[in-house]
């Protein structure tokens, strides 16, 4: 099948599945450090707020902002080629991490990483924009966004036993070599999609200008507080995904292994199911109302918060883990649902910028400062609370999820009243 013929609903349900192993491949490259967080720090004597460092500010920093250059990139040029050459180099940069001898040359490895996520994400959204229909794409970018979770899960698998078996250092390479094989799979088994191919009544302009594309998503109220509640949500739950193997090794005393494993179940599957399932049934509800593509991640949000201010309040093992649960199965609610909203409300021929400039506010802010601001939290009260400090940055993470919950509630109300204009 050349571009411009007609994709099978086979082919199509193909490049969805192989952009899926990109995502999961990032989330393992991304997210390892939180279950090797421990012994990483054990290892260079570094702090909470260094660690919220490696994990949070400076991988988001360049993954954010080289991810707009790449997106105009993509909006231009063959977008599968881009996807191939971010998924070398990222997995690549992962395995080196474990060669590193001082903090520095794990944080500039890190940097590395970043670099090459931030070549994947804008076009895999836009080639499934291009290949979904608006009345099933919240259900293809949920199942896209099912990546995080499949890659937390393994991540904190692979970082977890790897390290009791034999250290860190393998952990981070068992973790990178297995991405070369997919950046192969992208680069010669999917094809480039024609723009806008499922909405052919959609005329495809030619690129707008960057500031054409920021201007249209500002002027946007709807759009606006997307971003801004998709920024709020990650940021509670990056920060939590950095820490809470922390929280369970620190607190509860689980081993690494037993940790991953732990939160390997918790969000990695359950929490896939709670991803794909907010797609799929605000795909579904949006027939009796638009505005529930975001009312669904409000109330996600709303339930969210008190079982998450819990688990991190509980002094049981086993409470801790079973209210864990709940946050855990809707975290990722918002993912699908926010891609999905940002897709639908931006023209065809702005879609790459349009998703690079809301990933690049969601990570510089959600990813960046999330984990940052709870070892900053952790490290602050630790002379007067002990190992007890990271509970008080962990629950200060549940609030920050209601903030989200109200923009996606305003959000769905204005979607609402523009289905029925």
């Amino acid at each position: 099948m050349q571009p411009g013929g007609n994709i099978s609903s086979s082919r199509r349900a193909y490049t969805l599945f192989v952009l899926v192993l990109v995502f999961t491949s990032s989330h393992i490259d991304r997210q390892i450090v939180a279950i090797l967080a421990q012994p990483i720090k054990d290892a260079f004597q570094i702090s909470d707020t260094q660690l919220g460092l490696l994990t949070g500010v400076m991988f988001a920093l360049f993954y954010a902002t080289l991810g707009i250059p790449m997106a105009m990139w993509a909006d231009r040029g063959n977008r599968r080629n881009l996807i191939a050459l971010s998924v070398g180099m990222w997995s690549l940069m992962t395995a080196l991490c474990g060669a590193a001898q001082a903090f520095w040359q794990l944080l500039l490895a890190r940097i590395g990483v970043g670099v090459g996520e931030a070549g994947s994400n804008p076009p895999s959204h836009s080639i499934i924009a291009d290949l979904y229909p608006p009345m099933e794409r919240g259900t293809a970018m949920a199942i896209f966004g099912t990546g995080v979770n499949i890659g937390i899960m393994l991540g904190y698998l692979i970082g977890g036993w790897v390290n009791e078996w034999l250290d860190w250092r393998w952990a981070f390479v068992a973790a990178g070599l297995p991405g070369i094989v997919i950046a192969l799979i992208v680069r010669y088994t999917l094809v480039e999609p024609p723009r806008g191919y499922s909405e052919p009544d959609k005329q495809v302009a030619p690129p707008p200008p960057f500031a054409e594309v920021a201007r249209t998503l500002w002027q946007s109220v709807t759009l606006r507080h997307t971003i801004i509640a998709g920024t709020l949500s990650a940021f509670a739950g990056y920060a939590t995904v950095a820490w809470i193997p922390a929280y369970f090794m620190r607190i509860h005393e689980m081993s690494s292994g037993d940790a991953g494993t732990v939160l390997a179940l918790l969000i990695g599957l359950l929490g896939g199911i709670g991803t794909f399932l907010g797609g799929w049934l605000a795909d579904r509800l949006a027939s009796r109302s638009e505005g529930w593509r975001a009312w669904v991640v409000a109330l996600a949000a709303a339930v969210y918060a008190p079982f998450a201010l819990i688990a991190y309040a509980a002094d049981s093992q086993l409470l801790a883990v079973l209210a864990f649960a709940v946050p855990a199965f809707t975290g990722g609610v918002y993912i699908g649902c926010g891609f999905a909203i940002v897709q639908n409300q931006t023209p065809v021929a702005m879609r790459s910028v349009a998703a690079a400039i809301n990933l690049f506010i969601v990570n510089i802010i959600g990813l960046g400062l999330g984990p940052l601001t709870v070892g900053a939290i952790s490290d602050l009260l630790r002379g007067s609370m002990g190992d007890a400090s990271l509970r008080v940055g962990m629950a200060a993470m549940a609030a920050v999820m209601l903030w989200s919950g109200a923009h996606y509630f305003y959000v769905g109300k204005r979607l609402h009243m523009a289905a029925r204009s």
